[in-house]
């Protein structure tokens, strides 16, 4: 008993010694490469006939455009035009690739956010274009601006989420004046990389001059890397609406991004095989990349998919299938092929932040991992298919993201990381728990759960046995009210506060048809 009492004594100075010299864990989600090599699903000669067949179907099958001056600015560089269908040549889908840039710097009012988009890297983007908002306090509701405001809120407080989304659509502010709203609780609560709807080339216009005028940036400023990013839908199969081929040309000549993302369900909009629906995929991508090179040689332009599968008896999109997954990996293999960056997708089908919603994104998250997305979009917060944007889920997606994150720091294995000594201390049925190589790093040696309940049955009954959902809760509202405005945030408030009433004075911009 008197050497027990002493080794606990002797345990005890260790613990208070080391304290005083190990430094609490730090971590830096902001900078993420892949720690993984990108896995495949085809062969070399497989990966080359799908995008031979892409190729064929441009030019072959064609893409209907809608938009006039979209079909005039192919028709210039060679492409055949018929009506509204465009048929472009693969030596002018060649040279745009040429030209697009492998490397895209994204700007951000802190320079610490900004983030270099290109392969290799790993971005995370929050759930968007949720028309609704859940949580265990207010219920399901239609998305408001109050809404809008508190998801960015939530965005900024997660280093892990890197770019800026339209998590939810404010409902409650006039559709002429949305864009104000959504542009100006961008600019004063958040420091990292935006996003603009492509909604017309008035709203687009629009959103470019607040930028300018939030952060005080001249014309040069503003081009000097992407300050505003988009994402373009082409409507599978094989078209692309007004708005999508404006944005794609307005962005390009302003010299930001846009994220070309087919959304080709397999079975439904796109062929039901794995192979047909990327083929598809790609075709349209490839038509998008190429107009926005057209309209502006060196355009940062993003490859990018969302496809999945459809669930063959009601006909609802299905995520983190096996098909999902598949898919983010051929797409992964097909952006580097052309040598592009390229966004991804998780998704939740599930009503309600359960298991089965938990289930479909990490199983979607690892298929990005798998693929090497430089981007994935949809990462947290998305509930039944992007109706809905989920509080909880947002939390709990977060704690996915964060352990995912922790991937990227590599172990060392080096003499003192393997620790000879410290297994020669313990004798043979003994513990770790006070050993001076544990005392020296147990402060840092492990990720510390966001919603996680490491407890057993006993404390945790305690403390209230609460579900990973109602802890989520507790952590959204704190973030919450914690919250603080970034230092850049009433500077940007006065700088575009004029020109949003003038704008409003004079009837707002209403989207494009």
């Amino acid at each position: 008993m008197q050497n027990e009492n002493k080794r606990r004594r002797m345990g005890g100075r260790r613990r208070a010694q080391s304290d005083a010299v190990n430094p609490v864990r730090e971590t830096n989600y902001i900078n993420l490469r892949h720690p993984f090599q990108p896995q495949a699903v085809f062969s070399d000669d497989e990966v080359a006939n799908i995008h031979d067949t892409a190729l064929r179907v441009i030019e072959e099958l064609g893409i209907k455009v809608l938009l006039p001056e979209a079909r005039e600015i192919f028709e210039k560089a060679g492409a055949r035009v018929k009506d509204d269908m465009v048929f472009i040549g693969r030596d002018i889908v060649t040279a745009a690739l040429q030209t697009a840039p492998a490397s895209i710097s994204l700007r951000a009012i802190n320079p610490a956010r900004e983030q270099k988009y290109e392969n290799g890297a790993m971005l995370f983007m929050a759930g968007a274009g949720c028309p609704n908002v859940t949580d265990l306090k207010r219920g399901r509701r239609p998305g408001d601006l109050e809404a809008y405001v508190e998801t960015l809120k939530l965005a900024q407080t997660y280093d892990v989420i890197h770019m800026l989304g339209p998590s939810v659509e404010p409902q409650d502010v006039p559709i002429q004046f949305r864009h104000y709203e959504m542009m100006r609780a961008q600019l004063i609560n958040c420091d990292k990389p935006l996003f603009i709807y492509s909604r017309g080339s008035e709203q687009v216009r629009d959103s470019f001059e607040m930028i300018r005028l939030a952060f005080n940036l001249s014309e040069d400023d503003f081009t000097d890397g992407v300050w505003g990013t988009t994402v373009i839908n082409s409507n599978s199969p094989r078209m692309l609406d007004n708005p999508m081929a404006q944005g794609l040309i307005d962005f390009a000549r302003a010299g930001q991004m846009s994220i070309i993302t087919p959304f080709c369900l397999a079975g439904a909009m796109a062929p039901i095989t794995i192979a047909g629906a990327l083929a598809l995929q790609h075709s349209e991508a490839l038509a998008g990349i190429t107009l926005a090179q057209l309209s502006r040689t060196g355009a940062p332009i993003s490859y990018g998919g969302f496809s999945s599968n459809v669930d063959m008896k009601s006909g609802s999109p299905a995520f983190g299938t096996p098909e999902h997954v598949k898919m983010q990996i051929g797409a992964g293999q097909l952006a580097r092929y052309i040598g592009l960056p390229w966004r991804s997708g998780t998704g939740a089908a599930s009503n309600a932040a359960d298991m089965q919603a938990a289930n479909e994104t990490n199983m979607a998250l690892w298929g990005g991992a798998m693929a090497n997305a430089t981007l994935t979009v949809h990462a947290a917060g998305w509930l039944e298919g992007g109706l809905s944007f989920g509080y909880e889920k947002f939390i709990n997606d977060i704690e996915a993201l964060q352990s995912l994150a922790e991937m990227c720091t590599k172990p060392v294995g080096n003499d003192a990381e393997i620790g000879f000594d410290a297994i020669a201390e313990i004798d043979p049925g003994g513990h770790f728990f006070a050993t001076q190589h544990t005392m020296d790093r147990y402060q840092s040696a492990f990720y510390a759960p966001l919603v996680s309940d490491l407890t057993n049955f006993g404390a945790w009954t305690e403390a209230g046995a609460k579900t990973a959902t109602e802890r989520a809760t507790d952590i959204w509202t704190k973030n919450l009210e914690e919250f603080r405005t970034p230092a850049h945030g009433d500077t940007a408030a006065d700088n575009i506060g004029a020109f949003i009433e003038r704008r409003k004075e004079e009837g707002g911009a209403f989207p494009q048809e």
